[in-house]
């Protein structure tokens, strides 16, 4: 029997807590097998980002047909693109694949270094956001993507709205960053969906937003609907974060092998 094949288009991060290193490693814990295209290289750790250097939109696209053309694809999540160019090739190799697209609009890492060139949110808004199934967009790439600030719950709404009208077809609005208890929104802009689950008092968070995205690629790829998916990879990240745990001198990694050996969602 084929597992399903999800494909993370991704940056590297050498500490091995966030991008193509994190989306390997939920895919594995979740029973899906994982492909990756490096678009970025970063020196890394748990203290922030100490460099980055993208790599050539030929590079991109090899990695990309190489894999979906021998291998194939049943979801493709996509996190740090670093570029316009890079934006703009990664669209134009998905829109001919034919499969669910995970959009997370990576703009900055978890210690507030950009991981996205100011000239190529227009390429995210108007080439990559309109062939996503689902974008996650945090709070704060909400208001670089959009302008809207999110200070409270019931700000959130208005936020998806102002994602949806750049094509989606659902948007997950992450409220971590809200105080109380971690709320966000998944919405189609007919159906909603608020999902809630308990703060845990752990600062090792890094990771979470990669983490996430990946998690509902693959349930998506294993044929959930998408609040489906969400609602079990909201899951499995929140007991990740609960396991978050000390690595280096900064903010450690959430624990992606929490869950191994059970299947969120099927309690």
């Amino acid at each position: 029997m084929s597992r399903p094949r999800v494909l993370t288009v991704a940056g590297s991060d050498s500490g091995g807590g966030a991008g193509i290193q994190a989306d390997l490693k939920t895919m594995l814990a979740l029973g899906v097998h994982g492909m990756s295209v490096i678009t970025a290289v970063t020196a890394q750790n748990s203290t922030g980002v100490q460099g980055a250097w993208e790599l050539p939109v030929a590079a991109v696209r090899a990695q990309y047909r190489s894999v979906v053309d021998d291998i194939g694809v049943d979801t493709v999540k996509t996190g740090m693109l670093a570029s316009a160019e890079i934006v703009g090739a990664v669209a134009e190799l998905i829109a001919g694949t034919g499969v669910p697209v995970v959009v997370d609009p990576v703009g900055v890492s978890k210690h507030g270094d950009s991981l996205l060139a100011v000239s190529a949110l227009d390429a995210m808004r108007t080439e990559l956001l309109p062939l996503a199934t689902v974008a996650t967009p945090n709070l704060d790439e909400v208001a670089q993507l959009t302008g809207v600030h999110v200070e409270s719950e019931a700000d959130l709404r208005r936020a998806a709205a102002a994602v949806l009208s750049y094509g989606p077809r659902w948007v997950l609005i992450k409220g971590g960053h809200l105080p109380g208890e971690a709320v966000d929104l998944l919405t189609d802009g007919t159906d909603e969906f608020l999902l809630r689950a308990p703060r845990h008092d752990n600062r090792h968070t890094h990771g979470t937003g990669c983490t996430l995205a990946s998690a509902i690629a693959s349930e998506l790829a294993k044929g959930r609907s998408v609040p489906e998916a969400v609602r079990a990879a909201k899951e499995y990240v929140t007991g990740a974060i609960a396991a978050g745990f000390a690595l280096g001198a900064g903010i450690g990694p959430v624990d992606h092998g929490w869950a191994l050996g059970r299947d969120p969602g099927q309690d």
